[in-house]
């Protein structure tokens, strides 16, 4: 099921409402699904079925991403306030400390949920935050330049390369390393969200800053990494690991950035396991 919720948080200007738009389905316990950067909720598409016979999955578009609303004028795009507003989502969604699953920059998220005792599990895919300085000035030169393309070519070329293999792969083959197995319809979609992302470069700036150095010792963490990611190196899961000693290191072999599609029965296990830890 599809739908919107509209809740209230605190600003810099005072109670706002915020409009969060989410996919809600299957039974079990709550499992809250965050993508990544410039992406939205339908990147776990190939995953939520599969999940869905254990788990009652919540797939979210974060604030400012998606046709969710992005933040109040004044708040930023940082790990504190939109760990807040998650917690507040949960709050109107009826749902006390979910697992959490997130890819990316949803993967920090979901990180910094667990750090603040929100969450009952994390499973972290390709989890920003671990990278030094050289590899996170390329992940966001690399990100711009696939925004930048994404806002500069035209609709009707966007449609057409989405129906080649060649074209699938041109568009986003950066995150993927079997972008042929998207759909022409699917490549489309997301090509148009990271075009329309309104907080793609409030979260950029914030992210800047950030690297997650700090234990999650209270709640299960699994953390894995795609063999093929080539926009978040797999070498900064080892540091992930060291940053969170008692974490699960899983290696997902021939997987890119984004891997929920390139291999969604192994994905589906990682996250069923990870939240029944």
């Amino acid at each position: 099921m599809v739908a919107d919720i509209s809740f209230s948080i605190d600003s810099p200007a005072g109670n706002r409402n915020l409009s969060v738009s989410y996919e809600r389905y299957g039974v079990g316990e709550p499992l809250l699904l965050l993508h990544g950067i410039g992406h939205h909720w339908q990147a776990w598409e190939p995953v939520i079925r599969i999940l869905a016979a254990e788990r009652d999955v919540i797939a979210v578009d974060l604030p400012g991403f998606g046709v969710s609303s992005p933040l109040p004028d004044g708040m930023r795009y940082d790990l504190s306030s939109v760990g807040s507003v998650l917690g507040s989502l949960c709050a109107a969604l009826g749902i006390e400390r979910p697992h959490v699953a997130g890819n990316s920059l949803g993967g920090l998220l979901a990180l910094e949920l667990g750090r603040a005792g929100l969450v009952r599990s994390v499973t972290a895919l390709s989890p920003a935050g671990f990278w030094n300085e050289r590899e996170r000035i390329l992940a966001f030169g690399t990100l711009k330049a696939m925004r930048a393309g994404a806002r500069s070519i035209p609709l009707p070329v966007i449609e057409g390369l989405a129906r080649t293999a060649a074209g699938r792969a041109a568009l986003t083959g950066t995150i993927y390393a079997r972008p042929g197995r998207r759909s022409s319809e699917s490549v489309v979609a997301e090509t148009l969200a990271l075009r329309t992302a309104a907080g793609f470069h409030e979260t950029l700036a914030a992210g800047r800053s950030v690297l997650f150095g700090e234990d999650v010792p209270d709640v299960p963490v699994t953390i894995a990494w795609g063999t093929r990611d080539r926009l978040l190196l797999r070498r900064q899961g080892i540091r992930a690991k060291r940053a969170i000693p008692g974490a699960r290191l899983i290696r997902l072999p021939g997987c890119g950035h984004v891997p929920m599609s390139d291999d969604p029965a192994l994905v589906a296990r990682v996250l069923l396991d990870g939240s029944s830890r």
